[in-house]
């Protein structure tokens, strides 16, 4: 058996030879293998980060519908609500022009 420079003594025990070229074409082919794996898997792997990050947009822009149309909403019952609580004590203006009227029938 040959001994590499990366050999242990042999007092040691366990020897570490080099690689012999049936452990380098599997160690080729298993890397080949691996490399497709990855070249296969890589488009789809992007296309589920795609697909997530338009779900979120598409959630974060319903959330802001939602919250856009509540506050229209609000703003439309307060509005609703400041018209109908508000006195009806007519204006200065309705007061002649009624005033005016009655005064036309009066001397007709």
């Amino acid at each position: 058996m040959r001994q590499s420079c990366h050999s242990r003594p042999e007092g040691s025990g366990a020897r570490v030879e080099d690689m012999n070229t049936d452990q380098i074409e599997a160690l080729i082919g298993l890397l080949a293998t691996f490399g497709l794996l990855v070249l296969m898997a890589l488009p789809a792997a992007l296309g589920v980060v795609r697909d997530k990050r338009i779900d979120r947009q598409i959630r974060q822009a319903r959330r802001e519908h939602a919250d856009q149309e509540a506050r229209e909403a609000l703003q439309r019952q307060q509005r609703s609500q400041k018209s109908s609580s508000r006195s009806t004590v007519p204006s200065t203006a309705t007061w002649y022009a009624d005033g005016r009227r009655s005064k036309k029938l009066v001397n007709s």
